[in-house]
């Protein structure tokens, strides 16, 4: 089996973090999102992966490579960005012997039996319900059960089933042909070529496809959702971080995750928080929040915050002479 991860996207949604690391690079619960998503397939039986790379594509590669130095790979780069439906079609000359695939959003982590996904016997999509489903692309399901009509971004949505980005295809010669077609007659929804216009082809020509809810999914494009994935996560099992050192006058609140060669003195940490490597906190108080590699915080209380990496955050400092009777407000 063969999965498709795209992670050309921009991240406009988590500027200023994304002007200079990919959005599947950011850590949630000690991992990189893009690798929580790699662990995920593998553990499903995934052998061979494609990354669609575009905007600051290197980084990623390089993470890939050094992360994942025996992982089958591909790399192939979307210079422009018109689309899902024009990033599956770009892999066309690697998967186009393939006798199935699964397409794994880069920004997406999902809650979901994997397994018993790529076991479907049709081609499959995971959702999920949403209360406002017009962001995203909807599903419609028939009497028997298969997916009847897929919409992208609807402004009138007849079903609340959203598309959660996983999909599994098994017709993929088909939907190349589907892609081929919208390319070649500049056939856009909302100024894109649509993953979502070459399914409703695929079932306009009699193939059968099937849907599975997922628990939980979580599309990690905004500050908030990146957030409460990382606490989720951190509440599980195997994620938080288990034998930490000792660290010099500093409480530790679990759940967090603190990655390697960190210096954290006279300080509070947690709950839900996750370090990167070699992070320097003094004199703070940090909880609900993710701090990249190589980091520095010092005298600040930090709450629902995300730092990037190499970023240095400072507080203020006062010396004081205070008389009787005063009151100093410093908010």
């Amino acid at each position: 089996m063969k999965a498709i991860i795209p992670v050309a996207g921009a991240g406009t949604r988590l500027r200023p973090l994304t002007y200079t690391q990919p959005k599947s690079l950011i850590p949630v619960a000690g991992k990189p999102i893009i690798a929580l998503i790699i662990d995920q397939l593998r553990s499903a039986g995934v052998d061979e992966f494609v990354f669609i790379i575009g905007y600051l594509g290197e980084k990623i590669k390089n993470y890939v490579e050094k992360a994942y130095p025996k992982l089958k790979k591909e790399f192939v780069v979307q210079d422009s960005r018109q689309g899902l439906g024009h990033a599956i079609w770009m892999t066309k000359d690697v998967i186009k012997n393939c006798d199935e695939v699964i397409i794994f959003l880069g920004d997406t982590i999902l809650d979901l039996n994997l397994k018993a996904f790529m076991a479907e016997p049709t081609s499959c999509l995971a959702v999920k319900r949403v209360e406002d489903p017009r962001n995203f692309g909807v599903i419609e399901i028939g009497a028997e059960g298969f997916v009847t009509k897929v919409v992208e971004k609807p402004k009138i949505p007849k079903s609340n089933l959203a598309i959660v980005g996983l999909y599994k295809i098994k017709e993929v010669p088909a939907l190349l042909d589907a892609l081929d077609c919208l390319i070649k007659d500049d056939k856009r929804t909302h100024g894109e070529f649509q993953l979502t216009d070459a399914l409703m082809k695929l079932i306009g020509e009699g193939y059968k496809v099937s849907s599975m809810k997922v628990d939980n999914w979580f599309d990690c494009g905004k500050k908030e959702i990146l957030l409460e994935t990382n606490a989720q996560l951190l509440d599980k099992e195997g994620y938080a971080s288990e034998h930490l050192a000792s660290f010099d006058n500093t409480i530790i609140i679990h759940p967090v995750s603190i990655g390697k060669n960190c210096k954290i003195r006279n300080s509070i940490i947690g709950p839900h928080v996750t370090i990167g490597e070699n992070v320097n906190i003094n004199y703070s108080i940090v909880k609900d929040s993710i701090i990249g590699n190589y980091a520095l915080i010092e005298e600040v209380i930090l709450t629902q915050s995300i730092v990037g990496n190499d970023a240095a955050i400072k507080g203020l400092s006062q010396s004081l002479n205070i008389g009787d009777n005063t009151e100093i407000d410093f908010s």
